[in-house]
C-alpha cells in the first residue's frame, strides 16, 4: 500500500474567466499582433494553461517557488518537480470572455526506483467546461525526483523519430520565459532564478517550461495542417535551456494523425507527441 493511496480520487472545482490581457500577452509572446485577439475570438489550443492560475498566499510558498503540497497536491517530499507530459482532447472551442470551470481529480500516485533515485509520479485529470458545454478533457503527468547528485550525468536522450516534413525555430530567452511564467501563474526558480537553477537544481541554465514547449509543437502543427486538432498526446524526455534554439518539427503518420518533436542543439529530442485531426 502506498502512503499516497488515500489521495487518488481526491477532487478540486475552479472557475475563471478567459480573460482578454492574458490571451493578448501569449499572442505577444509569440510575437504576433496582440489586438488582433478580441473578446469572442476562440482560444488556441492548450491556450487554457494561462488560465486555473495557482493563487496562494505568499506564506504558503515552498523553497522552489510552488504552493506546499498537502492540500490538494499529495504532500510528496522529494524536492524535483517536472511536468513529465500529458493526454488532451479538445470537444468544444472555448471563446475569450467565456466564464470556465475546471475540475481536477488525482487519478494515480505511483513510486519507483530509477537511474537517478527514487521516483513519484503523480497523475491528475482535469474537465474543462465553457458556456458551450464541455470543451477539454485533460491528462496530467507531474514526476517528483530526489535532489540532484554531483557530478549526475544527463540521460541520453533518444533517437530523432523520423525524418521531419516541415521544421522552424523558436529562441527561448530570459525575457520569454519570465512572461510565459507570469501569463500561467508559475513561481516554480527554475525558470527566472538562475543562482537557483544552477547551485540548488543542478541544471545548467534557466530551464523551458514543458507546457510552453508543447504549446510551440501544438502551435506550429496546427498552422502547418490547417485542421483542427482533436487529440494531443505528448512526453517531456530531455530538458531544455535558455537561449538555446528549439527546433519545432513534424510529419505524417497517417491521414489524420501527425508526429511532432521538439529538438535542442545536436537534434537532442526534448518532446514527443502525436496530433489526430479532424476537418
Amino acid at each position: 500500500m502506498s502512503a499516497y493511496d488515500d489521495w487518488v480520487g481526491r477532487e478540486r472545482v475552479e472557475e475563471d474567466v478567459i480573460t482578454l490581457a492574458t490571451a493578448r500577452g501569449m499572442a505577444g509572446l509569440l510575437d504576433r499582433d496582440p489586438d488582433e485577439v478580441e473578446v469572442g475570438s476562440p482560444l488556441p489550443e492548450c491556450w487554457h494553461w494561462l488560465y486555473f492560475k495557482p493563487m496562494v498566499r505568499r506564506s504558503q510558498r515552498a523553497p522552489d517557488g510552488h504552493a506546499r503540497r498537502g492540500e490538494f497536491i499529495p504532500p510528496i517530499e522529494l524536492p524535483r518537480r517536472m511536468w513529465a507530459g500529458g493526454n488532451l482532447r479538445f470537444t468544444n472551442a472555448l471563446r475569450v470572455g467565456d466564464a470556465v470551470t475546471r475540475r481536477s481529480t488525482i487519478r494515480a500516485v505511483s513510486e519507483k526506483e530509477g537511474r537517478t533515485g527514487r521516483l513519484v509520479f503523480l497523475t491528475i485529470g482535469h474537465q474543462i467546461e465553457g458556456p458551450r458545454g464541455p470543451a477539454i478533457e485533460e491528462e496530467q503527468q507531474l514526476v517528483y525526483r530526489e535532489p540532484p547528485r554531483p557530478g549526475e550525468p544527463a540521460a541520453a536522450p533518444p533517437p530523432r523519430p523520423g525524418e521531419p516534413e516541415w521544421s522552424e525555430t523558436f529562441l527561448p530567452d530570459a525575457v520569454s520565459l519570465f512572461l510565459f511564467s507570469a501569463l500561467t501563474g508559475n513561481g516554480h526558480r527554475i525558470h527566472y532564478d538562475y543562482q537557483y537553477v544552477t547551485l540548488v537544481e543542478n541544471y545548467p541554465a534557466l530551464v523551458v517550461h514543458g507546457p510552453l514547449t508543447a504549446l510551440l509543437l501544438m502551435d506550429a502543427a496546427r498552422r502547418r495542417s490547417g485542421r483542427t486538432p482533436v487529440v494531443y498526446s505528448y512526453r517531456g524526455v530531455s530538458p531544455l535551456f535558455n537561449e538555446e534554439p528549439i527546433t519545432l518539427l513534424g510529419r505524417r503518420l497517417q491521414a489524420d494523425q501527425s508526429e511532432v518533436w521538439a529538438e535542442g542543439p545536436g537534434q537532442r529530442v526534448a518532446m514527443r507527441g502525436t496530433v489526430d485531426w479532424r476537418d
